[in-house]
């Protein structure tokens, strides 16, 4: 009697193997969102430290993003071809490793280096996260979970906040140790953390381990105290074939709407985080830089991911990410033509919630526009397009400033009208569908 993975998770339904898996992703993509977010709250720091301005000392960030879209692209495909867990652990590891350096470094050279290797290690951690959370879920589910593991990023961006707050008060000489070691230490946790997980079995069995799958599954079964494999079922062994290329025919219209609206995404979300507090300061609105404030923005993010997972659930991954692109879309519109510091506040409050469950609607639905064979490649793709958005935006950003803050606005209005234009083209939709 052979099964499909997809038969047994539905019977495993979701647990406590699913719960701790979350917790496990979630404290590492938590430490990834501490470290892509300290680039901004350690810029004056360093530029303190080292007799740096600040534009120079956010070349940190600048090498941190780089590194992020090498590790999307490479480890991306590594994992499909080595397996998700052994990637993984080498992806936290350097994560921690890099990230505990980085404390320590006596010049801004040195510096440099390591947030640059820290970035690879970020960047290879987080599309291998998403690819291997899906493979654990069942169809029905699926969507909600991995939108609440997207929702660690706003606890992380909460705490990377917190601790700036606080080191800016109590530690204000090298505040930037003291950030990166913040952010370093859930890392360390969740190393030692990642030897606990199997490795997919969707990828087992893809590389042709019928008996490794089984016990794993066997292992999510008796997690969920559900009963295991009787001796004579067996898992079905999909039929060897080449990984299909991300531009194949077959996946060629969705690769590049989706990659069109992570790119759009980030161009848009790090051009309004990177350059707002600064500007708004410069015009007379001081108090959005505050990190009372920017604790307050992080916070907004919350119910953001959590409408978007019902969203993905009730309504389906195409047309809840269509919903959130226009309401990112309007936030920016209503910052365009307010006029008064409440009104200004609201929108900011209202882009960190929309763009935020963009984000979630977007993570929850990529990795299932791929085979298992595929699926952490795509996820690398679309992670390199956000670095490279994330790469591109403070600077593309600055040439229209200089025409004036709103135009800027106002551009990043229509990129994600635009975004929403390309995900109403992408032909899937994947709520409720097993994956293969």
């Amino acid at each position: 009697m052979e099964r499909t993975v997809e038969d047994i998770l539905s019977r495993a339904g979701t647990g406590p193997f699913q719960r701790k898996l979350l917790g496990i992703f979630g404290l590492v993509w938590a430490a990834d969102a501490m470290q892509v977010m300290a680039v901004g709250f350690t810029a004056a720091s360093i530029a303190a430290t080292f007799g740096l301005s600040v534009p120079e000392a956010l070349q940190t960030g600048t090498l941190f993003f780089l590194g992020m879209l090498i590790g999307a692209a490479v480890f991306g495909k590594l994992a499909d071809r080595y397996g998700r867990r052994r990637i993984l652990i080498i992806t936290v590891a350097c994560d921690a490793i890099f990230g505990l350096l980085s404390v320590f470094a006596p010049n801004f050279a040195i510096l440099l280096g390591l947030r640059f290797l820290t970035g690879i290690a970020v960047g290879g951690t987080l599309p291998v996260d998403y690819a291997m959370m899906a493979e654990f879920l069942p169809a029905k589910n699926r969507g909600r979970w991995l939108v609440m593991l997207e929702g660690f990023w706003a606890v992380g961006t909460v705490v990377v906040a917190l601790a700036a707050w606080i080191t800016s008060i109590y530690f204000p000489q090298d505040a930037w140790r003291w950030i990166f070691a913040v952010t370093a230490l859930p890392a360390l946790v969740g190393l030692g953390l990642r030897f606990w997980l199997p490795d997919s079995p969707m990828y087992l069995l893809n590389s042709g381990d019928r008996e490794s799958a089984k016990t794993v599954l066997n292992q999510v079964l008796i997690a969920n105290r559900k009963p295991a494999m009787a001796a004579e079922e067996q898992l079905h062994l999909p039929p060897q074939i080449k990984a299909p290329g991300l531009l194949s025919p077959e996946f060629r219209r969705r690769t590049v709407m989706i990659l069109v609206c992570w790119f759009l995404v980030s161009v848009s979300y790090y051009g309004v985080f990177t350059w707002m507090p600064a500007r708004l300061a410069e015009e007379g609105f001081g108090y959005v830089r505050g990190y009372g404030f920017l604790v307050l923005v992080a916070l907004a993010q919350i119910p953001g991911y959590a409408l978007a997972a019902w969203g993905v659930e009730a309504h389906g991954r195409k047309p809840t990410l269509i919903s959130f692109l226009l309401l990112s879309a309007f936030g920016c519109l209503l910052f365009v033509v307010a006029g008064e510091a409440w009104l200004i506040g609201a929108s900011i409050l209202l882009m960190s919630f929309a763009l935020l469950g963009t984000w979630g609607a977007l993570y929850a639905f990529t990795p299932e526009l791929y085979p298992t064979a595929s699926r952490a490649t795509g996820m690398g793709a679309a992670g390199a397009m956000a670095r490279l958005g994330g790469l591109l935006a403070p600077s593309a950003v600055a040439l229209v400033i200089a025409q004036g803050f709103g135009v800027a606005i106002g551009l990043f209005a229509a990129l994600l009208l635009l975004a929403a234009f390309a995900g109403s083209l992408i032909d899937s939709e994947t709520r409720q569908v097993a994956l293969d």
